[in-house]
């Protein structure tokens, strides 16, 4: 039910009962701060550039919500665990320092022929593997505990703002980069928090690494002195120059050759996207696409779809094989590097065979820090063409939570009627999220156990209307009013029908044990759909299997259930025949006789069961309220055309004029 006053919604504009608060409801308090003021580009750039500073900002805007996990309101254990991991990652490097005095004494005892110290040192090795192993097994549970908890709390925080105040229903009305937002929740913001805690991991190892390793080839390898033109040139630290000249170069390759990379992955995750969008809608809409012989058409746009998912992987492929030349190269060249540069000091007797190795080992420890980049530079351009389509959500939220919070685009007011008014619209006019009138001026009171019926041509605005006077549709001027503690229930033209069991369909949005069986059964049948009572409790597709005059008639089958004060009819019959529909007005009025009904319609015959008609207009900058008159109650056509003719039965022969009282029937 939507109370009036608070209106707060869910799917079909219903907030659910109980006292316990919900997973959304706990979740948004999770980001309690404004959104971030907007930031407009210079007007002195050019197109390209300020396209270029908004994905500059968007990384930006990404981590103005991820970097609250650490803060005030974050996950309590957000910091125990980063500083767990930090201690993990410096004492792993120390085993791998360990290991390296290891291979040099191994390879000495060796090259001595020291059988001793060999069986001593190969018995010191067991537990200094045993002992990595455990550390970094300890270090991967850490790390992936810190993704999953980030993933949860940031998750959970999108998904509260996305289902605040309807935003997951106004972000179909505006603009934005911020189409399939189901993608980028479960897709992009999994990697968008599991490739940071991957990089920053890496980055600190990375860094200990070389800055221990790099004293070790300082020690190790000394100066390397060379003849030249009867002249000898000393090189100071050879090692360490070599280890970061190689670096250099090939991280420098990677940056030149994968500097498309971000670009390529962002449209290639966008694709990917839009081909599950394409896939989900042809699912959806199975029944509609079957009756019309559609299959060849949706292959044709499956096809377009997919062929876009190709090319953007065969230019995505292009990239990996461009950073894969050089990483892979990097890699067969590193181990090799260090031996031939401590060869001569070996051959010289200046340097040990365990110095040697020692060298080679730190050497290639202190090439995988500094090529770090190198091995990483595919995920991070994916790492950063995710976090970018997350944060272009966040935006597009932003403005929807913004807008909620000023005057500036126009909001509809919501408050209480005065006297016994149940609904009230005061100066209402309905807008776009740009300005542009929908629906201007409009005027209306509605007495309670009044049935108003709204009508129109196409396009005049009749559901924009209804949308507001749910609180669906935010934009506008004026106000709508409802009288304190009454309950809205909204019964669209496509009902919503959850997954799970029939019982559950019905009971929507409440929980499915909110009624007795007995209770659920008692208003199928008066729905007319007591055949599906055997099947109450079977958990089955039934979005799929219900036909759509079935959910129409499931629509009305909860509303009597949850028994509103108000309900919104818009075109909630239009799947119904006209024999099936008046039974289920008639139902309605005879079971819930003092509920107020706003309907949306186009058939005629709807005015028999409506005490008021109100038109609108369809008129330059925003439709009017034409008229709002009185309905007289019209009984059905046969029985009229039966009273006719007992009338003109009982009339005295050559009059054949009945005197029928009322005004003539349409």
């Amino acid at each position: 039910m939507i109370d009036a006053k608070s209106n707060q919604k869910s799917v079909d504009g219903t907030k659910p009962h109980g006292a316990a608060k919900s997973r959304q409801e706990e979740a948004s308090t999770v980001e309690v701060v404004p959104p971030p003021n907007v930031i407009e580009p210079d007007p002195e750039l050019t197109p390209e550039e300020a396209e270029q500073a908004r994905r500059r900002y968007l990384l930006t805007r990404f981590w103005i919500s991820a970097r609250r996990y650490w803060g005030r309101g974050g996950d309590r254990l957000a910091w125990p665990c980063s500083i767990g991991l930090l201690t993990l990652i410096g004492i792993n490097v120390g085993f791998q320092y360990g290991i390296n005095v290891w291979n040099r004494a191994i390879f000495d005892a060796i090259e001595q022929h020291n059988a001793r110290i060999v069986y001593f040192l190969s018995a010191v090795f067991l537990p200094l593997v045993l002992g990595s192993v455990v550390i970094v097994t300890a270090q991967v549970a850490l790390r992936m505990m810190i993704q999953r908890r980030w993933r949860s709390w940031l998750t959970t925080a999108v998904i509260a703002r996305w289902l605040a105040n309807g935003r997951y229903y106004q972000l179909n009305l505006i603009g934005g980069d911020h189409k399939n937002p189901e993608a980028r929740i479960s897709e992009d913001l999994r990697i968008a928090t599991e490739a940071p805690v991957d990089f920053i991991a890496g980055v600190i190892s990375a860094f200990l690494s070389a800055s221990t390793f790099i004293v070790v080839l300082w020690t190790i390898g000394g100066a390397l002195t060379l003849t030249i033109a009867s002249s000898t040139v000393t090189v100071p630290g050879f090692l360490v120059i070599t280890a970061v000249l190689y670096a250099a170069i090939t991280s420098s390759s990677m940056v030149v050759i994968g500097r498309h990379f971000v670009h390529v992955s962002e449209a290639k995750n966008q694709a990917e996207a839009e081909f599950r969008y394409t896939l989900t809608h042809v699912r959806e809409n199975g029944e509609s696409i079957a009756l019309l012989g559609g299959e060849e058409e949706e292959r044709n746009d499956l096809d377009k779809t997919f062929a876009n998912v190709l090319r953007q992987w065969a230019l995505l492929a292009r990239q990996h094989m461009r950073t894969t030349l050089v990483s892979q190269g990097s890699s067969l060249f590193a181990p090799v590097v260090p031996v031939l540069l401590c060869a001569p000091k070996f051959l010289e007797g200046s340097m040990t065979l365990g110095q040697v190795m020692q060298a080679a080992s730190a050497f290639a420890i202190v090439q995988s820090a500094f090529g770090w980049l190198v091995d990483n530079y595919p995920r991070l351009a994916d790492w950063n063409a995710c976090a970018r389509r997350i944060a272009s959500l966040m935006m597009s939220l932003d403005g929807l939570e913004r807008a909620e919070q000023s005057n500036a685009l126009g909001r509809i007011k919501r408050g209480e009627t005065e006297g016994d008014a149940i609904l009230s619209l005061n100066d209402l006019s309905v807008s776009l999220d740009d300005g542009t009138a929908v629906v201007k001026e409009t005027q209306v009171v509605i007495e309670p156990g009044e049935r108003v019926l709204v009508a129109g041509e196409s396009g005049s605005g009749k559901s924009t209307l209804v949308r507001a006077i749910a609180g669906l549709w935010p934009w506008g001027d004026g106000s709508v009013n409802f009288h304190a503690d009454r309950r809205l229930f909204m019964l669209p033209q496509r009902p919503y029908i959850p997954s799970g069991t029939l019982r559950r369909a019905v009971a929507y949005p409440r929980a499915a044990d909110s009624w007795t069986l007995d209770k659920i059964k008692a208003a199928l049948d008066k729905v007319g759909l007591d055949y599906l009572n055997d099947k109450i409790e079977e958990d089955a597709p039934w979005d799929q299997t219900l036909s759509g005059g079935e959910k129409q008639r499931l629509a009305f089958a909860r509303l009597l259930l949850h028994n509103p004060d108000i309900i919104v009819l818009d075109e909630a019959t239009s799947a119904l025949d006209e024999k099936s529909q008046d039974n289920m007005m008639e139902m309605v009025i005879h079971e819930l006789p003092n509920v107020t009904i706003i309907s949306v319609a186009h058939r005629a015959e709807l005015e028999a069961f409506h005490s008021r008609k109100i038109t609108l207009e369809r008129r330059e900058g925003g439709a009017k309220l034409v008229s709002d008159i009185d309905l007289v109650q019209r009984k059905r056509k046969r029985n009229l055309l039966l009273r006719l003719l007992e009338d003109r039965r009982s009339l005295p022969k050559g009059n054949t004029t009945p005197n029928c009282a009322g005004p003539p029937v349409p």
